[in-house]
């Protein structure tokens, strides 16, 4: 049985950090507030020299390095994103140039923050088909670009920054211990568009736009959706949370981290937290996240891993994988 395993993992954040009393000089906001509130305490602002194109190469080229492996050994680049640099063509596009590939597929991936849950998704439906062998799956953001920075509700929330996993086919014999993704689930609704969305696009405002969010109605709707999706793909695996050694959900706020552990029952030390650090960085959240916890080995081989997001839309999905 062919499994889609994960063999490499990079990050890239913007050189400049932005702490929470930074806002105070902008906003009618503080330190404390924003910490009581998000769990948040800073984030990574990118630069002018700094895109979604050129954060998702260095989480690409990181991941890559990881698995060991050369650019040109990739067949397929599945970008999640929300903040492309060009409304087209597909920032994807630009990576694999930048990366010199000049074979296989790339592809841009537009689910909000759970753009990375869709993204390997559907780099696991590619590999498992037999479409691809090895796929580069990146989570990359400049949320900053969408900000209205006089909303003090929004503008404290969101930072900028990509990883990346590269992942391939791996065969084994079906069971929950052989690596790779085990189950996935997605969903979305359309009917709560407008608790979070940006108020423009090409289309419409023939402008960029800026994010807007009920954020009361997004945290009543949130622990309940990303539950469901969670146990629906418990369900499918034939495990429980008590089987989960790591959560690594997407990184809004921590209460809703929280929140959500406890209702699954999953204990506070098995949930990978760095909204603290990073802020919401929207589909680079999940991957920003998996990467810290590899690299100071909490993550190791053979756990099994929890991945969850839920964005504007609404979206949400969730991933169980074998590390």
């Amino acid at each position: 049985m062919i499994r889609t395993a994960v063999t490499g993992i990079g990050s890239a954040l913007p050189k400049r950090i932005m702490a929470n009393r930074d806002f105070e000089h902008i906003v009618d906001t503080s330190d404390e507030w924003i910490i009581q509130r998000t769990g948040i305490r800073q984030r990574h602002i990118a630069g002018d020299d700094e895109t979604t194109a050129s954060l998702g190469e260095e989480a690409a080229r990181n991941a890559i390095a990881s698995a060991g492996l050369e650019p040109n050994d990739i067949d397929l680049i599945v970008l999640a994103t929300s903040t492309p640099d060009n409304t087209f063509p597909a920032t994807a596009v630009d990576i694999q140039n930048r990366l010199g590939i000049r074979h296989g597929a790339a592809f841009d991936m537009q689910a909000v923050c759970s753009g990375f849950i869709y993204a390997l998704t559907t780099a696991d439906l590619y590999i498992r088909g037999g479409m691809a062998q090895r796929a580069l799956v990146i989570g990359a953001e400049t949320f900053s670009r969408l900000l209205d920075w006089e909303d003090r509700t929004t503008c404290v929330l969101f930072g900028d920054g990509a990883g990346a996993v590269v992942v391939e086919a791996s065969e084994g014999a079906g069971l929950t211990s052989d690596p790779g993704i085990i189950a996935a689930k997605l969903r979305s609704d359309g009917c709560h568009k407008s608790k979070l969305y940006v108020d423009g696009g090409p289309s419409t405002t023939k402008t960029v736009g800026h994010l807007r969010m009920q954020g009361r109605e997004v945290f009543r709707h949130a622990v309940g959706m990303i539950t469901d999706v969670i146990e629906d793909s418990f369900s499918v695996a034939g495990i429980s949370a008590e089987d989960i050694d790591w959560f690594v959900p997407h990184q809004a706020n921590r209460r809703i981290i929280e929140a959500s552990a406890k209702k699954l029952g999953i204990a506070d030390e098995k949930v990978v937290v760095t909204v603290d650090r990073h802020g919401n960085t929207s589909a680079a959240s999940v991957p920003l996240a998996l990467s810290v916890a590899v690299a100071d080995g909490r993550i190791k081989k053979g756990d099994m891993v929890l991945l969850e997001a839920m964005g504007g839309g609404f979206t949400w999905g969730a991933i169980l994988v074998r590390w």
